[in-house]
């Protein structure tokens, strides 16, 4: 293990020297990992592997933001995880900004998001789509074009259809992220991300936030629509734009809320604007034919959904 290096530690702001018992009782950062936020999630400034990887062994949440990693540290840290079979994924990286954003799959962070993704492969199935369908988990896609340097990004579930999206190299149509300790902003980013790395190639980007200060899990879905001019226009035009590729800008399509009530015997979780309906041509990049239909996790879905998510919640009686 390469020697951590003895030095004072960071200065704490007033209001982190109040910090909880809780927060006194996590492990300690290396000393030689700088420390630019005290809050949570947790931001670091890289400096060498081994004390990174020690850092993330001490990150309560499932999220964690490390600056200046330049392209050939970015390449060595992958290939550090590979060689000590870490489970960390990288959310995403910018050789630009030098900011590699890593998530650490807690059971919590898990459960937000394979808990949608398994109910959605069980309605391929329910439906006798599974076969056209493959699913490509958190595989790492690269940015090809127009951004050097490696950057890249690793979803938490993923899928596209068979064969169009099946290749190396090939960009799922269905990205679901997952956020505990990561904001909704950031998750947003990382929608954002896909959708334009991706050149548009994904086609549908479910956020799945659990809010721990609302007691409640937060699911978005996003798509892309093209942005209209401004000023009024014929539709005529609106039609030569849509033609001629105009700028595809994320759209919230769904906001649900999801929410826990303790006052039920037993304990009941209520869903808010209905079930989540995922459109068959954006997955399956066709027109549906006879007895095929847009995918729906029911409301039932979801409260069970939610019923796990919760169990893994950790402090919860």
């Amino acid at each position: 293990m390469a020697s951590i290096a003895s030095r004072p530690p960071p200065a704490v702001s007033p209001s982190a020297a109040s910090t909880s018992a809780s927060a006194l009782s996590a492990p300690a950062i290396p000393t030689s990992v700088e420390l630019t936020q005290e809050n949570d999630p947790l931001i670091v400034r890289f400096t060498n592997v081994q004390d990174l990887f020690d850092a993330i062994n001490c990150t309560i949440g499932d999220f964690l933001t490390v600056t200046n990693v330049s392209p050939s540290q970015f390449t060595e840290i992958e290939r550090e995880r590979e060689k000590r079979r870490r489970k960390f994924r990288f959310r995403r990286y910018d050789s630009k900004s030098r900011i590699l954003i890593i998530t650490i799959p807690t059971k919590l962070h898990e459960a937000l998001h394979l808990g949608l993704y398994i109910r959605y492969d069980r309605q391929l199935v329910r439906n006798g789509r599974e076969e056209d369908w493959t699913g490509i988990g958190s595989a790492t896609f690269r940015a090809e074009q127009g951004h050097p340097g490696g950057d890249g990004g690793e979803g938490d579930s993923t899928g596209g259809p068979k064969p169009e999206r099946q290749g190396i190299g090939e960009w799922p149509t269905l990205v679901i992220e997952a956020g505990d300790s990561e904001s909704l902003g950031e998750l947003q980013n990382d929608m954002r991300w896909w959708f334009r790395t991706s050149n548009h190639d994904v086609k549908i980007v479910i956020l799945a936030k659990f809010d721990r200060r609302q007691h409640s899990i937060l699911l978005e879905k996003w798509e892309e629509e093209i942005s209209p001019p401004q000023g009024a226009i014929t539709r005529s035009q609106a039609a030569a734009i849509s033609q001629q590729n105009g700028v595809l800008e994320p759209v919230k399509r769904q906001l649900i809320t999801i929410t826990r009530d303790e006052t039920t015997n037993p304990v009941s979780y209520n869903v808010t604007r209905g079930a989540l309906v995922l459109g068959f041509r954006l997955l399956f990049l066709r027109d549906p034919g006879l007895q095929e239909r847009d995918i729906v996790l029911s409301i039932q879905d979801l409260q069970r959904y939610a019923e796990d998510v919760w169990a893994v919640v950790p402090g919860l009686d």
